[in-house]
C-alpha cells in the first residue's frame, strides 16, 4: 500500500485542507459510515460529475476538487500510465482511478488488500458516469500494486 502524508498531498495542491482531514482521520466524517472519498478531476469533464453522483448515491461523502493538471497526483499515488482515466480519487489509503463502481470500492474497503488502489482504464460505456443510451461494453476493474496488478472485478 502506498503511504501518503497529508503534507505531501497539500504540497501537490491536489487535495484541499478539508479533504486532508478526511484522509488523515476518516472517522471524523459523521455524514457517512464510509470514510470520505476525495475526488480530483478536470473542470471540463462532465462524466466525472456523473461518477461523483453515483458514489454519493452509494453512501459515500465526496470531496470534489477541480484540478487543471492531474498528472502529479496520479504519479504520487502510483497510478500506472496505461490505467489512467479522467479523474483520480483517494479513500482510506487507496487510489481509485476512473469509473470504478461503488460496489467495488465498498468491497476494497471491506477486504483491505495490500494494494495501491483500483482502476478502470479509459472510459468504458456503461461504467458509472458513462451511461450513454443504455449502451454497455464489458470492462475490468484492476487492483494495482507497485509491482503488479490483477483483475478485481469484471462488469
Amino acid at each position: 500500500m502506498i503511504a501518503i502524508s497529508r503534507r505531501k498531498l497539500l504540497a501537490l495542491g491536489a487535495i484541499g485542507a478539508t479533504a486532508s482531514v478526511a484522509i488523515a482521520a476518516p472517522w471524523l466524517s459523521a455524514a457517512s459510515a464510509q470514510p470520505a472519498i476525495d475526488v480530483s478531476r478536470s473542470p471540463s469533464c462532465g462524466c466525472c460529475g456523473d461518477w461523483i453522483t453515483h458514489m454519493r448515491a452509494a453512501g459515500f461523502t465526496v470531496n470534489d476538487r477541480l484540478v487543471d493538471d492531474l498528472a502529479p497526483l496520479k504519479a504520487q499515488l502510483g497510478v500506472p500510465a496505461d490505467l489512467q482515466s479522467c479523474h483520480t480519487a483517494f479513500i482510506d489509503g487507496y487510489a481509485i482511478e476512473g469509473h470504478v463502481p461503488a460496489q467495488d470500492v465498498h468491497r476494497l474497503l471491506r477486504e483491505r488488500p495490500a494494494a495501491a488502489g483500483l482502476a478502470v482504464a479509459g472510459m468504458p460505456l456503461g461504467s458509472p458516469g458513462m451511461e450513454v443510451d443504455g449502451r454497455k461494453e464489458p470492462y475490468e476493474v484492476i487492483l494495482f500494486t507497485a509491482s503488479g496488478r490483477s483483475v478485481f472485478a469484471r462488469h
